[in-house]
């Protein structure tokens, strides 16, 4: 079968509000009525590693139009072989995500990682809310049981607490905000890292100009949302860090206390983008790459691995790298 998602799975997933409803109704209802989001625990000691990235677009490796399958499938292999704690993937996970056709190339094309007893924690991109959501949702859900179909969650690794985030909804406002808020407002004494993965970027050196053959802005809702994180961190000691996609590249940016990365070169095809001058990192390059995170105590190392394919092989280099310090 193409879909994974059996007709019974889809149905049991949409009684969010007792007894049987319509499926469309329900899907419409739940869009507003948020299922409570879950906390999640992950027995790791620190020192420990795990892996950021996204825009991977999980589809037939021979559509090529959509994505890069050979440079996905190596970034796969490679993350697999980093025996990370676990990894976490910032949206548009596959092509479209009411195709149950590309979720189960996602399937396929993982499976490295299941053998290897690897946890994923995603993030919802607008790909992966393609087309009905009673058909989308469903099949996101059913890869990711631990979720119980919360679409905003919470894990705590070690030292690091992470906040995962839908940006198709409002990060201030509604059950999120509000969520997120109570998140802030109470963090264990013994954190020392608040990372915060989401899909749409609250900075970009991209633009919807599509200079360059493709590209993002920002928007308005995550410039509220950065300024309400760096207002937070002025009188916090752990350090926030936010991991983001969308943009088909890497960028890493440094505003009021928090660091800010865009890592969404995961397979979709990636483009150049027209750096600012005070951007930290500086590249004309495409970057396909993931981000290896090294978590050792108060500091954590984020490095960039940057796939090329050069003459037909695998080409990797770490053209950045940054330590970002708990404060005190």
């Amino acid at each position: 079968m193409n879909d994974p998602v059996s007709h019974e799975a889809r149905i049991s997933s949409l009684r969010k509000l007792g007894g049987v409803c319509l499926v469309g109704l329900c899907f419409a209802l739940n869009l507003v009525a948020q299922t409570p989001p879950v906390h999640l625990q992950l027995e790791t000691k620190v020192p420990f590693h795990f892996v950021a990235y996204g825009d991977t677009r999980f589809t037939d490796p021979s559509n090529s139009e959509a994505a890069n399958p050979t440079v996905r499938q190596l970034l796969v292999q490679a993350i697999a072989e980093e025996q990370p704690a676990f990894i976490s993937i910032g949206g548009d996970i596959a092509y479209s995500g009411d195709k149950g056709a590309d979720w189960a190339t996602y399937d396929n094309e993982t499976a490295v990682w299941r053998e290897a007893h690897i946890p994923v924690y995603p993030a919802l991109g607008n790909h992966d809310l393609h087309g009905d959501p009673a058909v989308s949702l469903p099949n996101y859900f059913h890869r990711y049981p631990d979720l119980h179909e919360s679409r905003f969650y919470s894990v705590r690794a070690g030292n690091v607490l992470l906040l995962t985030m839908d940006t198709s909804l409002d990060e201030m406002s509604g059950p999120q905000g509000d969520w997120l808020k109570s998140q802030l407002n109470s963090i264990p004494k013994d954190i020392a890292f608040i990372v915060i993965v989401m899909h749409h970027p609250p900075y970009t050196s991209s633009s919807d100009e599509k200079k360059y053959g493709g590209g993002h802005s920002s928007r308005q809702s995550e410039h509220a949302f950065a300024s309400y994180l760096e207002g937070k961190q002025k009188s916090l000691t752990v350090r926030i860090v936010v991991f983001s996609g969308h943009v088909h590249n890497y960028e890493r940016h440094e505003h009021g206390g928090v660091t800010y990365f865009v890592t969404g070169g995961g397979g979709a095809h990636a483009y150049p983008i027209e750096r600012n001058l005070d951007d930290p990192f500086q590249s004309k390059e495409i970057n396909y790459h993931y981000l290896r995170v090294e978590v050792d105590g108060a500091k954590m190392t984020v490095t960039m691995r940057r796939l090329e394919i050069e003459n037909g092989r695998p080409k990797w280099t770490e053209p950045d790298a940054v330590t970002i310090n708990k404060g005190s």
